[in-house]
């Protein structure tokens, strides 16, 4: 199969070969970020949109990976799909999204979403579960009969790949491999050994 030069039209092929056969959530991905001290951190997000300006998720601007975020502007994904046997890694430099794309993704969510997203005061330390839903309550009763606007702390981030790497399961553990470098507005494609 000839390879795509664009790693982004190579990855949507991937990822609707993942949305058919995935059992799991196929936009669920590892974020890798670190702190200003080195040290790095992984956890699981979804992707929310994704095209050749790059690839978005969202959270709390409080939240330890979006402190992260600002403190060093680049960050790691990772998506692994097993039942299609395929791994895509990108690396890339972090922005924040301007507000009116935030605010018109906001609007998509359910409105418990949204209203979870206001009573979270995500990874700060919480005394017990019920102190959470006691803030869900309080948030649903704010916004009761009116939409739930986005909160001024909650937004999204673009990761813009500067490197792709596509990774196929192969017999004998001679797995493929293709990285896509960044040169400027194109793209250079290298194979690498397994």
């Amino acid at each position: 199969m000839i390879e795509p030069s664009d790693p982004i039209l190579r990855f949507t092929r991937a990822f609707e070969e993942a949305k058919k056969k995935e059992p799991s959530d196929p936009s669920a991905f590892v974020l890798a970020t670190a702190g200003p001290d080195g040290k790095p951190a992984a956890r699981v997000v979804l992707l929310k949109h994704f095209d050749n300006r790059g690839f978005i998720f969202y959270t709390n601007l409080k939240s330890r990976k979006a402190r992260e975020l600002h403190a060093v502007r680049y960050a790691a994904l990772c998506f692994y799909w097993p039942t299609v046997e395929q791994q895509v890694r990108i690396e890339g430099r972090i922005e924040q999204v301007p507000d009116e794309e935030a605010d018109s993704y906001f609007a998509t969510r359910p409105r418990g979403a949204q209203v979870g997203a206001w009573a979270s005061n995500q990874s700060a330390p919480l005394s017990s579960r019920a102190e959470l839903e006691k803030r869900f309550k309080e948030v649903e009763q704010k916004f009761a009969g009116r939409d739930v606007q986005r909160p001024p702390f909650w937004s999204g981030f673009r990761l813009i790949p500067e490197q792709m790497e596509f990774w196929r399961f192969w017999e004998n553990r001679l797995h493929d491999r293709t990285l896509y470098s960044r040169a400027g507005e194109e793209w250079k494609i290298q194979k690498l050994y397994p």
